[in-house]
């Protein structure tokens, strides 16, 4: 069964930091674009960031350039989202998803798996 299972969600303070886990189970990543999306209450899901399987191409919603970061290992079968300079704006929950995508280089806004996302909370 193919899974997709975010971790590293938690309570932090402006400014602080969070690396956000994505990992996968009952498939390899290698050949799949990777977007993050968040949903904050009340608000439509927004995307964030997404990383082509190639992992040579990366995109960012203007809220989140030069503050985050997607990267994958595909040695662990995981891609990551690093948060700094966190803000009470980015609290929502944090999910990942997957699509396999014909040209490696590319990402998408569209995807055919999600996880069950993770809970940020940036708060003093």
């Amino acid at each position: 069964q193919l899974q997709l299972v975010e971790s590293g969600g938690g309570l932090v303070q402006p400014g602080g930091s969070l690396r956000l886990s994505c990992a996968a189970s009952g498939f390899t990543l290698d050949y799949y674009a990777i977007g993050w999306f968040r949903q904050a209450p009340g608000k439509e899901r927004e995307g964030v960031s997404c990383i082509s399987s190639s992992g040579d191409s990366t995109n960012y919603a203007d809220s989140v350039k030069g503050r985050f970061t997607i990267s994958r290992d595909n040695a662990k079968n995981t891609v990551y989202l690093q948060m700094n300079s966190l803000k009470p704006e980015d609290t929502a929950v944090y999910y990942c998803a997957a699509r396999i995508l014909p040209d490696q280089t590319m990402c998408t806004t569209v995807y055919d798996y999600w996880g069950q996302g993770t809970q940020v909370t940036v708060s003093s």
